[in-house]
């Protein structure tokens, strides 16, 4: 379930109440929740639980009357991994399977690419209605999952079918249907992260800002569509959890790091801001302040990135990154080439919010086609899946 985008869809019955638990299930697993709710969800539960459980706003109109704000029903049927509308009641089932689309909720619906999920939740009567066997019927031709409601007390007091499944039941079915489905299952997976850290004497070092938050956001990506990964990390202040990592300090033990097994990876992603210079030598002491000016002498270390591009065997992918300042698109374009990489992923420092120490970056790819996709300035956490779902279609899985 990392970093999995859920949409819930909650109508109004008293199930609703039920969502806050399935929302929590979600968040624990790591994975992105929004919320739309219907006019009539507001008397059973309200946004700002919804929200503070979900850690997004709430959606329940076209627009914000406050701002004039739209909330784009395609832009959040695009962004879900899957649509979970739960509880569905007679309502808004009739309308989904007839394509009426009075409230945000089921225009969502009808503009979602995405796998649907929908939770039954009513009287047994109305669940047992030909009416409403007839529009679950339509809704699974259409290519809709149906959790059928079960059998248990109901809000009215009877006793038979039309109980919501339970949110742990459903969500352990949203996650066996991620299990199933994941594009990297038989894939492995090598990233570097972080900076390198270059030492002058035994107290002190060269390097640079890097944080390597980038990095172990792609890490998390790419596990969460399956791949096993390995990361190797410079010095960086982030908990690793549930991820192999080698940690390194300098270029030369990153170069070492990568080198072991290299071969036996099918995507290797140099994400690290490996230092490109280190000094000739390292003083044994503590050098004195004792001059106006001290001068070292570097030398150059190794390029890793163009080290395993000569040695890229068939079908290995390797995707650079690119910090640029000037004459941008070129640069990283030629580095590309130079270092046999089958893709780079551009940076800019121009970008206000993008770049090392921030939670946001903006990105272009490049291909060796000179074709270019430009991604708008975004979390790292949606960059980072921005450049898996890239290597995932490339890849043709």
């Amino acid at each position: 379930m990392l970093g999995k985008k859920i949409l819930i869809g909650v109508c109004g019955g008293i199930a609703a109440y039920k969502i806050t638990f399935l929302i929590r299930l979600l968040i624990k697993e790591k994975a992105f929740v929004k919320v739309i709710m219907t006019p009539s969800a507001k008397n059973f539960i309200s946004p700002l639980t919804l929200s503070a459980l979900s850690k997004n706003p709430v959606y329940e109109k076209y627009f914000d009357t406050d701002d004039g704000s739209w909330h784009n029903h395609v832009e959040l049927a695009l962004w879900a991994d899957m649509f979970v509308i739960a509880p569905a009641t007679a309502s808004t089932i009739g309308k989904m399977a007839h394509g009426i689309s009075d409230n945000l909720l089921l225009v969502t619906y009808l503009s979602a690419r995405c796998p649907v999920f929908i939770c039954p939740a009513m009287d047994l009567d109305m669940y047992k209605h030909p009416a409403i066997e007839k529009n679950l019927d339509i809704l699974k031709k259409n290519g809709n999952t149906v959790l059928a409601a079960q059998d248990g007390e109901l809000a009215s007091g009877l006793v038979g079918i039309g109980r919501m499944q339970e949110p742990e039941d459903i969500f352990q079915k949203i996650k066996n249907f991620f299990s199933a489905s994941k594009r990297l299952s038989q894939k492995r997976v090598l990233i570097t992260m972080g900076p390198t850290q270059e030492s002058l004497d035994p107290v002190r070092f060269i390097s640079n800002h890097s944080t390597g938050k980038m990095g172990f956001e792609i890490a998390k990506a790419f596990l969460s569509e399956g791949a096993e990964v390995k990361v190797v990390s410079g010095p960086t202040n982030i908990s690793m959890d549930n991820i192999s990592v080698t940690k390194v300090r300098s270029a030369l033990e990153m170069l070492q790091a990568v080198q072991k097994d290299f071969e036996v990876y099918d995507i290797i992603i140099f994400a690290a801001a490996v230092a490109d210079y280190r000094p000739k030598e390292i003083a044994p002491e503590k050098i004195k302040k004792n001059t106006e000016e001290m001068h070292i002498t570097m030398v150059k270390n190794p390029d890793i990135a163009a080290i395993m591009g000569s040695h890229k065997r068939e079908k290995q992918i390797l995707i650079g990154f690119a910090l640029e300042t000037e004459n941008e698109i070129k640069n990283a374009y030629e580095k590309m080439l130079k270092k046999n990489l089958d893709y780079i992923v551009l940076n800019s420092l121009k970008d206000l919010g993008a770049g090392f120490s921030h939670d946001t970056n903006k990105i272009t790819i490049i291909e060796k086609t000179g074709n270019t996709h430009v991604f708008p300035l975004k979390p790292k956490e949606q960059v980072a899946y921005d450049i898996m779902d890239f290597v995932c279609k490339k890849m043709d899985v």
